[in-house]
């Protein structure tokens, strides 16, 4: 149950007034057609237990409207759980993760680097389907863009040197790949991880194509080891960002965050609602049980 989620929250308020009159069918002793007024509480006790006052309301029956009123009050607060069964197309505020497996970064440190943003940035993304792309000289498509990130925390955790087919690092064709997996991009983000290697002028017309449709690129640089080359400048990566910045890989909490909020910023009601089973209308259709015990009891 901890997927479990409310679409209409605020009907929770209603509670507090349920509660005041609660506590007043508890604290006041039940009607008795005027006779509490001229009888002590004790012997007025007895004659309600001996049968007496039948026709007035027990303590029971004046129970039923908040009986009532507290399923319907739930129900309209639309307790919800993720669908299985929703398409991918449903939803437009994907992000990739573009994860940089060239020998630079498989082989050193960079590796458990990567992992661990990669991680993190599974955390903080709650609800925006993420998609997962590896990449070296060549890149493919790990995991189509989903909402458990469970499934991809197992992938993350068994990246190895030994993944990709060939020597190299080509940004360039995990962003063209990026590009096409995409539903709608000008509500997706792209999460280049990397150690800045093999950016050339194919990636840079990649980059500046998807940037131009919408969708955003958020570089963030790992500590990469010399291999057979130069170690690429901490700003490589810079002119593929589309706002100029390079994020280094202990500091996607707050790429996290802000990349949270410009998902529910695109997000239409309408739309998260569609990608969750809503129960509501099971719950506020216990209602009806104590409605029809007061409409018996009035008959």
């Amino acid at each position: 149950m901890e997927d479990l989620i409310l679409l209409r929250p605020w009907w929770l308020g209603a509670v507090l007034p349920l509660a005041l009159m609660l506590w007043r069918v508890l604290r006041r002793p039940a009607p008795a057609g005027g006779w509490e007024r001229l009888m002590s509480p004790q012997m007025l006790a007895a004659m309600q237990a001996l049968g007496s006052f039948s026709g007035s309301a027990s303590r029971g029956e004046r129970l039923l409207p908040v009986a009532a009123l507290f399923p319907l009050i739930l129900g309209l607060s639309g307790p919800a759980l993720p669908r299985q069964d929703l398409p991918v197309m449903a939803r437009t505020d994907t992000v990739l993760l573009a994860i940089d497996l060239s020998a630079s970064v498989a082989n050193g440190r960079a590796l458990l680097q990567a992992q661990q943003a990669a991680a993190a940035l599974l955390q903080g993304l709650p609800g925006r389907p993420v998609g997962l792309i590896l990449y070296g000289n060549e890149a493919f498509a790990a995991s189509a863009p989903t909402t458990d990130p469970r499934r991809l925390e197992t992938m993350i955790a068994v990246l190895d040197a030994g993944l990709m087919p060939a020597r190299g690092s080509a940004p360039g064709a995990a962003i063209g790949l990026a590009a096409r997996m995409l539903a709608n991009p000008q509500q997706a983000d792209l999460i280049l991880i990397s150690d800045g290697g093999g950016v050339d002028r194919i990636a840079l017309a990649e980059a500046a194509r998807l940037s131009g449709l919408g969708a955003g690129i958020w570089p963030v640089r790992v500590e990469g080891v010399a291999a057979g080359a130069l170690v690429p400048e901490p700003n490589a990566m810079a002119p593929l960002a589309s706002g100029g910045r390079v994020l280094n890989w202990n500091e996607v909490d707050d790429l996290a965050a802000e990349l949270a909020g410009r998902g529910a910023r695109h997000r239409v009601a309408e739309l998260q609602a569609f990608g969750y089973r809503d129960f509501g209308p099971l719950l506020a259709a216990l209602a009806a049980v104590p409605l029809l015990m007061m409409l018996r009891r009035r008959s």
